[in-house]
């Protein structure tokens, strides 16, 4: 345990930090590189050149220095870099630290895997040590980072660096954290968040200032300023000063000047390291790019994990519930090496254990694009397998950037669908060394029987696979760039039996597109059979099936359309006939009906409410006629009652049932919210207005004078007079 210091060895410590201090800004100012130059076309220092102060007003130039011992920055940073591992510096740390430590904007590009987090925690440590920030100060830089994976990452590079320094940081990534960030983050120097939660917290958190901020940090910079994040970047930029220094960083570095306008860039420097490079890649990954037919994807993907067995395979798809498929499917199969997956829609705390485990063993992980980006699994990747093509170049180079990181090999493989061959030209033209090849069909291995075994004996496997067979081709649908993503160029059918699913799922967006747009589509979208005109239901009639059909599930239980002539085999030849709109006529005739008493004579209709001890039997006792009603009226109020509490409670019974429902969804992940506008699932009905519930009469008459029976409208003398009459009625 270490002794506190005294009172002399505080002030002997802080004089001598004051003095570093000046030391670094008199160093920094003297020697700093002219505005738009390159510090990499400077001949490099050499290795025993001294460091710091040579004379009285000499410094040792920075520019163009290789190793981070000859920069200007303080002693504790150097400790901190040494003992974390790092002496020498890459391409885009000696090009841009020069320039981010004299305060000037940085427009950062490189390479994935080469170092870009350094080139902008140091300039964030230096600039907030120069102004000797303290807890008291609040917050002075912020980090945005687009995923949460990649902000944890960066963490733990910032606490590995910075534990000389006395800085506070804190990690801001979602969960269940709120509370306890609330009560911290006005005391946090350096924040590393998403940008969903930095605006949280600007919003709801009582004294959140970030007004006095220092330097603002934007990793994947051309991810966070795309339209995903564009409101909130917007409302987070709007809270900021405009005096700050911005450092912008990525593989894909934007230049639009709507972007640079934004976040109030002063003059940026441009530092494009890679710009004049013969390749956009890593020029230690080899890229392969095979052409596979959609319906034999999986196959080829379980050839190829079945032939690298011993390798630590990383596996892109578009969609969650393509993920969750593949890797629920194959963990059942069992090709012999550990299988995880990583999507946007698992917690936090099991996507960093999954990526942990796969860090730590060799293992196959099927993963969406949330592990595309600036992800450094510090083993390793053997392969990149992209089973999908990504959205355009920049998405490959991000994900094939996995690998080959630093000074390490690695390896990438794309598959490429017939109708998606221009991506090898884009890839060409942007200098990325890609070399096409043929799969070898020989030592192919299909698995489409044996996801059809699989379908049937697991039944939950089966919506699983439609959900995924959806959701892929509601990705190509929904991509703007239809020279390579064309929905109508892919053999659905084939696609939909290479999952195993016994019937391909109805799509009925691509049926609209069809009407719409006039244009034909493939025959194996679109399936027209005879239909017999006796089973063809009239316009006007509403058929229950049609009303109430789930088109996530109608596949399962019959086909609309039927590929045989046989329709009586599919069909059921009963219809179910339109329930007829029945109406009560106020104004019918009264029919009369003979009573008879003990002995067989005939009594008026109303004699046994008569009053027996009137000479006259043929007269009515209106008295008791009267109780009659009232008594009637009583028992109508307490059943009404009855009836309503009934209804409510069936109400709330049903509202807890959708609810609980609704949850159970979200629990196990089901479809995107947006799923049922491409499905063409049911309208929702809670907002349609009921129809009146009328009844039948069998007359002749009435079918010709029907109205709908209002007792608002009726006076209670007409009430009275049409109980009497339907009282005559009876029996």
């Amino acid at each position: 345990m270490k002794k506190p210091k005294s009172k002399q060895q505080k002030l002997q410590s802080r004089t001598t930090e004051l003095e570093e201090i000046e030391l670094l800004k008199e160093w920094t100012e003297s020697c700093k590189p002219d505005p738009g130059t390159n510090p990499l076309s400077l001949p490099p220092l050499p290795a025993k050149s001294p460091v710091g102060r040579i004379d009285e007003n000499t410094f040792s130039r920075y520019a163009g220095c290789a190793k981070f011992q000859q920069l200007p920055i303080s002693k504790n940073l150097k400790d901190g870099l040494r003992q974390s591992g790092f002496k020498n510096m890459t391409s885009i740390q000696r090009a841009a630290l020069p320039h981010a430590l004299c305060g000037r904007d940085i427009l950062g590009a490189a390479k994935t895997g080469s170092g870009k987090s350094l080139a902008f925690i140091i300039p964030v440590f230096e600039k907030l040590y120069k102004a000797r920030w303290g807890p008291e100060d609040g917050v002075g830089s912020i980090i945005l980072s687009p995923t949460r994976e990649l902000a944890d990452q960066l963490f733990g590079v910032l606490k590995s660096v910075g534990k000389h320094h006395g800085f506070t940081a804190g990690l801001l990534i979602g969960g269940n954290e709120y509370d306890e960030e609330k009560d911290l983050v006005n005391v946090l120097n350096i924040l590393i968040c998403t940008p969903g939660r930095l605006l949280k917290h600007m919003d709801t958190t009582p004294n959140f200032d970030c007004s006095q901020l220092q330097v603002l940090v934007l990793d994947e910079a051309d991810r966070i300023l795309d339209a995903g994040f564009k409101k909130e970047v917007n409302a987070i930029i709007s809270q900021l000063p405009k005096k700050r220094q911005t450092l912008l960083f990525s593989a894909t570095q934007t230049k639009s000047v709507k972007d640079l306008a934004r976040l109030s860039l002063k003059d940026p420097e441009y530092i494009a390291v890679d710009e004049e490079a013969i390749a956009a890649t890593p020029t230690r990954l080899q890229q392969k790019v095979m052409l596979v037919p959609l319906d034999q994807k999986l196959d080829m993907l379980w050839s190829f994990i079945k032939a690298h067995l011993n390798s630590r395979i990383l596996v892109f798809l578009s969609s969650c519930k393509q993920v969750r498929f593949v890797y629920e499917a194959f963990k059942k199969l069992r090709p012999g090496i550990p299988l995880k997956c990583v999507h946007g829609r698992m917690k936090q705390i099991k996507r960093m254990y999954i990526m942990k485990q796969f860090v730590e063993q060799r293992s196959v992980l099927f993963s969406t694009d949330v592990s595309a980006r600036g992800l450094d699994f510090n083993k390793g990747v053997d392969w990149v397998v992209q089973v999908d093509c990504p959205d355009d170049v920049a998405g490959y180079i991000h994900r094939v950037g996995r690998t080959a990181r630093y000074d390490s090999a690695g390896k990438s493989v794309l598959f490429l669908l017939p109708s998606e061959m221009k991506m090898l030209e884009r890839l060409q033209e942007k200098k990325v060394p890609v070399q096409f090849d043929k799969p070898n069909t020989k030592r192919l291995q299909s698995v489409s029987g044996l996801l059809a075994a699989l379908l049937a004996k697991y039944t939950d496997l089966q919506p699983l696979a439609q959900r995924a067979f959806k959701t892929y081709l509601k990705s190509i649908y929904k991509q703007k760039d239809k020279e390579i993503f064309d929905v109508t160029k892919l053999p659905i059918d084939e696609y939909s039996a290479s999952l195993g699913l016994p019937m391909t799922p109805q799509l009925r967006y691509l049926e609209r597109k069809k009407v719409d747009k006039n244009t034909p589509v493939e025959p194996s979208l679109v399936t027209e059979v005879p239909v017999k005109k006796d089973l063809i239901r009239p316009k006007e009639s509403n058929n229950l099936l049609e009303d109430s059909e789930d088109d996530e599930t109608l596949d399962l239980l019959h086909s609309k359309e039927a590929t045989d002539d046989k329709i009586d085999d599919l069909v059921p030849t009963t219809r179910i006939l339109k329930k007829k709109k029945l109406k009560i006529n106020v104004h019918r005739p009264v029919g009369t009906r003979v009573v008879f008493d003990e002995e067989g004579n005939t009594l008026p209709p109303l004699a046994t409410l008569a009053d027996t001890s009137a000479t006259d039997s043929a007269l009515l006792d209106k008295d008791k006629v009267m109780k009659r009603f009232a008594e009637l009226r009583e028992d109508m109020k307490t059943h009404d009652k009855e009836d309503k509490l009934l209804d409510r409670k069936r109400r709330k019974d049903k509202r807890i049932k959708e609810k609980e429902k609704y949850k159970r969804a979200r629990d196990e992940e089901v479809e995107d919210e947006d799923e049922d506008d491409f499905s063409g699932s049911v309208k929702d009905t809670k907002n349609v207005k009921r129809s009146k519930v009328y009844f039948d009469s069998d007359s002749d008459n009435e079918k010709k004078d029907k109205v709908a029976l209002k007792t608002d409208a009726i006076s209670l003398a007409e009430q009275e007079e049409l109980a009497l009459k339907l009282l005559s009625s009876m029996h």
